[in-house]
This record gives structure tokens, sequence and C-alpha cells, in this order.
């Protein structure tokens, strides 16, 4: 029985990420995300709502990934280079996507979905500079500092 405790192992939950910049900007992707997809579905736009669905997914997982400090036990990947390419790929996408609704709509749940993918590609877009401006690259901390106070 003491084996079997020893081998458990506990995961940390970082309330701090939640209540950073990066946590709230993470929540507030998936709420605009979250209202686009209400919209769409409406609507009853499947190509936008499949499209919604699967990044507000991503997100979710990104958001539990930092949130229980999975990316520092999963080290196959360097997360916040997934999480860069992630946001970049779906702001150009959400922007796309948007603009199609937009320009097509003939329900009020299209425009409105429309509408909240732009504010979603915007906070996507926040999100790729704040994460990219963050990686190092191999560059000495002390490098990366200095250069930020100038």
């Amino acid at each position: 029985m003491s084996e079997d405790q020893s081998r458990i192992t506990t995961v940390d939950v970082d309330t701090a990420f939640i209540k950073s910049k990066r946590g709230i900007l993470k929540v507030a992707e998936m709420v605009t995300l979250f209202v686009a997809f209400v919209c769409f579905a409406t609507a009853s736009r499947a190509k936008y709502i499949t499209a919604t669905v699967l990044e507000f997914v991503i997100a979710s997982l990104l958001l539990l990934l930092y949130m229980f400090k999975l990316h520092k036990r999963l080290t196959f990947f360097f997360w916040p280079l997934v999480d860069v390419f992630n946001s970049a790929f779906a702001a150009v996408y959400f922007i796309v996507l948007s603009l199609l609704a937009l320009t097509t709509y003939t329900v009020t749940g299209t425009l409105v979905g429309g509408i909240f993918g732009f504010i979603s590609a915007g906070l996507l877009c926040v999100d790729c500079y704040m994460v990219f401006k963050n990686i190092t690259f191999n560059k000495p901390r002390s490098q990366i500092q200095s250069q930020d106070n100038q």
C-alpha cells in the first residue's frame, strides 16, 4: 500500500496564471469563441460552427495545459511555440471566416458571430504577440532582460 502512495503524483494548479494577463487573454478568447459558436449555431451555419468549436477546444486544452503546469511535464513539444503557431493560424483563419460570415450573412446570428469572430481574431493576434515576445530562442535571459529595458 505504501508503494502505491509513493507513485501517486500530484498536479499543481497554477491559479496565478488565470489572474495573469495571458490567462485573462486566454479566458477572453474562449468567451468570444463560445459566443461566436452560439451565434453561428442559432443561424445553423455548420462550417462556421465547426471552426469555432475546434478553436474553442484547442484554446481550452492550452489553458488547461498552462493552468495545471502540464507544459513542464510534457516536454516533447515546445509549448510556447505551439501556442504561437496556433494563435497565428487561428487569427488568420478567423479573419477570413469572419469576412465570409459578414459578407454573406442572411441571418442576424451570422452577422453577430462574424463580429465576435473578428474580436476573437484580435485577441488571438495579441496572444500571439505576447507569447512570441517572451520566447528567448536560446539567448541568455540576462540579454533578453537588458533588451527589454532599452
